[in-house]
């Protein structure tokens, strides 16, 4: 069987989708080494950079552009309207899988298309499709989710999503929970807490850490709220911690942290440390009394699952995929400041309570896993 597979997002690694693609693509490598099976397959590896991962002999790379090279949504959709489809169908693939939800359109009736999809926040959020291009965009990919003949949901609630918002059939919608990097899981020595401590100015437990983006919907500006409310009632309470890209420039779609900083009278105890390197994020949670994040919308929600991972406790909100990456391991606040706030004062005044939800979390963190994921694909692309 020839296979294709969409790994555009390699070159935007950082990105929750550019994980995914990473994370599968390993996998299937190590598959390919281990099960002869997999050796009667051949893999071609679409992307528009080259990838810098040791394939095996029956995977082919091949990346490539349109004669537009101007890295922008008309780009995007043209690769993955035209471009793509077309090599496919050159490689006379079988299937191909798109493992984000994309503009791909497949007219070829020898070709099964399989399209993860992650989520569907232009159609929940309309504050989103704020230009005319992303509107254009956004109905192509509406499309392409429309024609795949089978699709992941990466959770339960993306599932509901698509078929209560967009209508898609239930039956040809899967799910198949993703996972986090494998550094999360492993023990963070004193020595590297340390030196992540060191590069951002803070010190072991005494802060409390929010991240995993400033989008509007994260809800930072009721973090930094409900913190507010918490410093009145615990004078002596720890400092908050945030990361993230500072980009005013594109309120309403990125929360202005800093001037809502400055408003609540909040600069001498928040510490915004900016981007933050994927291999300092584990010692980051570490350090952390907790991680705290309200998100109003999560296709899955991994900032969740990665403080979990670590062993910090978590809190977050009940809304959307968020309960089913927390379980009963986390905590939830109620999406009003108050609730928020309380439960905020509640762990960092109880250093049992921290300890309790930091195994509980460890312990629930393992039913993730990217094996689990690409199995589940893997039944899909051969049922």
């Amino acid at each position: 069987m020839n296979i294709g597979i969409n790994a555009s997002f390699m070159r935007k690694s950082g990105t929750g989708i550019g994980q995914v693609t990473t994370h599968f693509l390993n996998e299937l490598i190590e598959r390919s080494k281990n099960d002869r099976s997999f050796k009667n397959h051949k893999f071609f590896i679409y992307s528009e950079e080259p990838i810098d991962l040791d394939f095996p002999k029956n995977f082919i790379t091949q990346n490539f552009i349109p004669r537009y090279r101007r890295d922008d949504l008309f780009r995007k959709l043209w690769w993955e309207k035209f471009s793509l489809p077309c090599r496919a169908h050159r490689d006379k693939c079988d299937v191909l899988i798109s493992l984000y939800q994309s503009a791909t359109v497949i007219k070829y009736t020898d070709m099964k298309h399989i399209m993860v999809v992650h989520d569907v926040i232009p159609q929940i959020f309309s504050e989103y499709l704020d230009n005319v291009r992303k509107e254009i965009y956004w109905r192509y990919v509406k499309k392409g989710m429309y024609g795949a003949q089978r699709i992941i949901a990466v959770s339960e609630h993306t599932k509901i999503d698509l078929a209560t918002k967009l209508n898609i059939k239930e039956q040809k919608i899967a799910v198949a929970p993703i996972a986090v990097d494998p550094i999360f899981s492993r023990d963070v020595s004193q020595e590297e807490l340390q030196r992540v401590m060191h590069v951002y100015g803070l010190e072991e437990k005494k802060y409390i850490y929010t991240g995993g983006g400033l989008e509007m919907r994260k809800d930072a500006d009721r973090t930094l709220r409900a913190y507010k409310m918490l410093r009145e009632q615990v004078s002596d309470a720890p400092i908050l911690v945030i990361s993230g890209k500072l980009m005013p420039q594109l309120a309403p779609l990125i929360t202005d942290v800093e001037q809502i900083i400055y408003d609540l009278g909040l600069v001498d105890h928040v510490r915004i440390i900016g981007f933050v390197p994927q291999e300092d994020l584990p010692a980051l949670y570490k350090g952390a009394i907790c991680f705290v994040f309200p998100s109003r919308y999560e296709g899955f929600g991994m900032p969740v699952l990665e403080a979990m991972n670590v062993g910090t406790p978590v809190i977050t909100a009940q809304d959307s995929s968020l309960s089913e990456v927390g379980g009963e391991a986390v905590v939830y606040a109620e999406h009003d400041d108050e609730s928020l706030s309380e439960k905020m004062r509640e762990l960092i005044l109880d250093p049992e309570l921290q300890k309790t939800i930091g195994e509980k979390e460890k312990t629930y963190a393992q039913k993730f896993s990217w094996q689990s994921f690409v199995e589940k694909i893997w039944e899909t692309v051969t049922m």
